[in-house]
């Protein structure tokens, strides 16, 4: 069998010995006669393997104990709704849009207040980070909200923005457990997992203790409350068990590896081959500001729409899976995961160089 090189936004490419092991797993987990997808979330065994992947979670990003943190169901959109619902004690925050994820995160958020844009780079289609070092931010507002990472556009926050003592919220599904970050700086960090960490359909979510509270806005569903899973330790209900399992392999894989500071070497490794020939190349060129590059999503263009269609579909047939960029904005897009080996960039920029060669 042959694996493609997939170069997927999300659902994206997992660790082939996290796959592997959950392939052996499959029909009797550790012993106990039965897949991890059949066993009851109220089970000693199940216990076992959240609270282990919690533990190693912590680990990894050294989470400080007046943090908790919650493996839910539904997504990150659907924390869109769930942030102001649980945190807009003055109905007002404000909101730094660099991107369709934040964008629409903002607009979800009108819904129950008023909603400040502090900063944007709509301007430039999103191909920077806005300098957020001295921003609008009054006094009544509940929280400050980021995408750290932006999936589409291939830009990050390299410097978190200056919240003047207000709640940093942020949204860090494209970059989560991408490098080491320092979790005290934030009130609440969520990922939807399907980017850098699991399957589809778990959200993580990190939040500070003081802003989980019954003092939520009106109407907020029991499923929405941060406080119905933080007192359950996430099985209020039943939870999105085979994710999180996956979740925690993932995170044994990563501390086996040296844990994200070994990561985010490696990260940095593989985005500068793509980036050092993006850079040189007379026919590709990066549609990012140098000093705001993602090291996950790497967007690039030809300028030609037609030959930006031929190279997708010449790289497909050569086993480069996924390359075609967001519909919102075209052009090609390479995902550059932890679970990316370098060997896949470098094949990339393999091709790619042929594929110049040949259609200069």
């Amino acid at each position: 069998m042959k694996r493609v090189y997939n170069f997927s936004a999300g659902p994206a490419v997992l660790p082939e010995e996290v796959l592997q092991q959950a392939a052996d797993e499959m029909l009797d987990y550790q012993g106990c006669g039965m897949s991890v997808m059949e066993m009851s979330h109220r089970s000693k065994v199940y216990d076992t393997i959240i609270k282990e992947a919690e533990q190693d979670l912590r680990d990894l990003l050294q989470i400080p104990d007046n943090y908790k943190v919650l493996f839910l169901q539904g997504g990150a959109s659907l924390l869109f709704a769930t942030i102001p619902m649980n945190l807009m004690k003055n109905r007002k925050a404000g909101y730094i849009i660099t991107g369709q994820w934040a964008k629409k995160a903002a607009a979800e958020a009108k819904m129950y207040g008023e909603v400040v844009e502090l900063a944007s780079s709509a301007d430039e289609t999103f191909s920077y980070i806005p300098d957020c070092s001295d921003l609008d931010i009054t006094e009544d507002m509940d929280y400050v909200y980021i995408c750290e990472n932006n999936t589409i556009y291939g830009t990050k926050f390299k410097k978190l923005p200056n919240t003047k003592g207000k709640t940093l919220v942020a949204d860090v599904s494209s970059c989560f457990l991408s490098e080491p970050m320092d979790v005290s700086k934030y009130g609440v960090i969520y990922a939807g997992v399907q980017k850098n960490v699991g399957p589809a359909g778990t959200q993580i979510v990190i939040i500070r203790e003081d802003l989980i509270s019954d003092d939520v806005l009106p109407y907020t569903p029991t499923m929405m409350r941060f406080k119905t899973h933080a007192e359950n330790d996430s099985l209020y209900n039943t939870p999105p068990c085979y994710g999180i399992y996956i979740c925690g392999l993932v995170f044994k894989w990563l501390k086996k590896n040296g844990g994200l500071t070994a990561m985010q070497k490696r990260n940095e490794e593989k985005a500068k081959i793509l980036y050092d020939y993006l850079d040189q190349s007379e026919l590709f060129r990066g549609t990012v500001r140098k000093e705001d590059r993602s090291l996950m999503n790497v967007p690039f263009v030809t300028d030609n729409q037609e030959l930006d269609a031929k190279f997708v579909a010449e790289a497909k047939a050569a086993g480069f899976e996924n390359l075609k960029g967001h519909r919102s904005v075209g052009g090609m897009r390479a995902s550059i995961y932890n679970a990316m080996p370098k060997e896949g960039v470098e094949a990339l920029v393999a091709f790619m160089k042929k594929f110049e060669e040949e259609n200069k």
